[in-house]
């Protein structure tokens, strides 16, 4: 594997760069949707948020509300999705100077807000969120947010609970209470690798009053019967701590990623003499009874459903075991 090559969203951003620089996306024309990069390139929504995040704080393309991202004017970030200036300077961070804020408020809501702090978060991580970094989405100041978002605080766990009303209920529903946690347990897998951000923001310690996120979890929960309150609660939990705390992961290998410049395929390759080295000490067989450490024998999606089937192979004895007890057996 050549380690010097550019991670994917990279190579994905400096495509559509020369596309622009080749004329064929001209200033103010739309660039590929996040979704179109994915079926395009055959990456996850993560890798395509990120290359278009990488193309806007290089000043190559800018997020026009109600439009969508467009190639900026070339000497002027500020120009209408038309190609016409605006008569403003783009300023470090996307923000226009010459320009008040006020002028901007007419294209701010709470909703594009919350839009445009899950595009940050998506591409840039959840660290990278500010109050500030989400208003030069919009070429305003951070005070102009605060009309309709009381903080950073706030904006999240409206960006939480926004992502979380993405999710889209199958119908019909599955009836068994073990196919219905299962499914429950997979819509909320695919949100997390669609807002890497989202899993490590969720808390079970300190949980957030997020309702479009509590009723996919009283969905999940819908065909489980004979179970009180507290044990329908800590089996909804330990079943939503096991998709989050394994979802954690891919915030810290966007970081990862971002911070080295590697992806996981060219880590792995990196690391590949220091482990042979010590799997040839004999000292670790269960390791070395792996076929290869940068084999797919142990990778996030795994870990995902081989707990998810011993969790729901343990709670299948207690509904089994409720059910004989109620039965009177």
């Amino acid at each position: 594997m050549n380690q010097s090559a550019p991670p994917p969203y990279r190579q994905i951003a400096d495509a559509v760069r020369a596309r622009v620089d080749a004329g064929e996306l001209a200033p103010g024309d739309r660039v590929p949707s996040t979704r179109r990069i994915t079926q395009e390139w055959g990456v996850a929504m993560a890798t395509a948020t990120k290359a278009l995040a990488a193309l806007r704080q290089e000043g190559v393309v800018r997020v026009v509300p109600g439009v969508g991202t467009v190639v900026a004017a070339r000497g002027n970030q500020g120009s209408a999705p038309d190609g016409r200036s605006s008569g403003t300077e783009a300023a470090p961070g996307g923000a226009s100077r010459g320009r008040s804020a006020r002028e901007g408020d007419g294209a701010l809501t709470r909703e594009r807000i919350v839009r445009a702090g899950i595009e940050v978060a998506d591409g840039e991580g959840l660290r990278a969120l500010s109050m500030r970094r989400v208003a030069a989405e919009f070429g305003v100041s951070s005070m102009a947010l605060y009309r309709h978002v009381g903080g950073k605080d706030e904006l999240v766990m409206q960006m939480a609970d926004a992502a979380f009303a993405e999710v889209r209920l199958p119908e019909p529903a599955p009836t068994g209470w073990r196919d219905r946690m299962e499914a429950g347990a997979r819509l909320q897998w695919a949100l997390y690798r669609r807002h890497p951000w989202l899993a490590q923001y969720l808390s079970i310690s300190r949980p957030q009053p997020m309702p479009r996120a509590m009723a996919v979890i009283e969905w999940t929960m819908a065909r489980v019967e004979g179970m009180d309150p507290t044990t329908l609660l800590h089996m909804s939990v330990t079943l939503l701590n096991h998709v989050r705390a394994t979802a954690a992961v891919f915030e810290d290998d966007l970081e990862a990623e971002q911070h080295t410049g590697m992806d996981r395929d060219q880590w792995m390759a990196a690391m590949e003499p220091a482990y042979e080295r010590i799997l040839r000490s004999g000292g670790y067989p269960m390791y070395a009874g792996v076929d290869g450490l940068e084999s797919d024998a142990v990778t996030l999606d795994t870990l995902f459903e081989f707990g998810l089937a011993r969790l729901l192979d343990g709670m299948g004895l207690l509904v089994e075991g409720r059910a004989r007890g109620a039965a009177g057996v």
